[in-house]
């Protein structure tokens, strides 16, 4: 067990020197006048906050290794830190060039039938450790059934062209958020978080559920 929390603890380093080694210089800001601790930026977004409950959204894109890396090391830190209190989804916002969509749009349709959070495991999996980046009619039969779905709505889903207009939707929202690196996090809408190191999206989220009581 030490020796995993050694392990962890090294590997969220490494995601932090990974996304400022991308960025140069990452810009944030304290806001104090907030009431909020940690590093992140104010958004001019509408909240999307509710009393005891922290929406975390990770714009992040399946074929980034930083965002594979933050899926296995910083995310589970957080989720055993807040429990139910984080509610965690993530936004496909593809920056690796000359890769195909269907794993955005596998996304995007598996959290429409409820298992989003499964099928995007799955895919960082597949794409990351099984090394398999063509996701074929063939190897989306095998990860729709190990996701738990069935296949013929699965990929009528598809076919239908909904989760695609998702994805550009979502690219839209990061555009619009000026997202310059995946990972990126926000947190209820208008709090965006680029400094991932897990102490410091401990900080900012506690202090956001803290804050409950004043506002």
């Amino acid at each position: 067990m030490r020796d995993r929390a050694h392990w962890v603890g090294s590997a969220a380093a490494a995601v932090l020197a990974s996304v400022l080694g991308m960025s140069g210089t990452v810009s944030m800001t304290v806001a104090a006048t907030a009431g909020l601790k940690g590093k992140f930026i104010e958004l001019k977004e509408p909240s999307t906050h509710t009393p005891g409950k922290v929406k975390l959204t990770e714009f992040a894109d399946f074929y980034c290794p930083h965002c594979h890396m933050f899926e296995q090391t910083v995310l589970p830190v957080l989720e055993k830190e807040f429990g139910d209190r984080l509610e965690v989804t993530m936004v496909g916002f593809p920056v690796i060039p000359g890769k195909l969509p269907t794993a955005f749009d596998m996304y995007e349709q598996a959290k429409v039938m409820g298992k989003g959070p499964e099928m995007k495991r799955v895919l960082f999996r597949t794409i990351h450790k099984d090394r398999l980046h063509i996701l074929d009619r063939m190897i989306r039969q095998v990860l729709i059934k190990e996701v738990g779905l069935d296949v013929a709505a699965f990929e009528a889903g598809l076919a239908s062209g909904k989760p695609a207009r998702a994805v550009e939707d979502g690219k839209k929202w990061g555009q619009r958020v000026n997202v310059q690196q995946t990972p990126t996090v926000v947190l209820d809408g208008n709090i965006k978080v680029e400094l991932l190191d897990p102490e410091n999206l401990k900080t900012v989220i506690h202090s956001i559920l803290e804050s409950d009581g004043t506002r």
